[in-house]
């Protein structure tokens, strides 16, 4: 959800656990497909970092 001192998001944005009745099929499609490219970019993230600490790990085994 979100922050009550922000301003509210417009209906047209997607917030996690929203009413998704008062979106067309379209708008979720695009939503679904935005959530798919995040979740890439975090999983990327979470491999990136667990090399991090692989090659760390390693280095201060020696």
């Amino acid at each position: 959800m979100w922050n009550e001192d922000e301003p509210a998001p417009k209906k047209s944005d997607y917030v996690i656990g929203s009413d998704l009745e008062q979106h067309s099929v379209e708008a979720l499609k695009g939503f679904a497909d935005a959530l798919r490219a995040e979740i890439e970019r975090i999983e990327a993230a979470i491999a990136r970092k667990g090399s991090d600490r692989e090659a760390a790990e390693s280095f201060f085994k020696k």
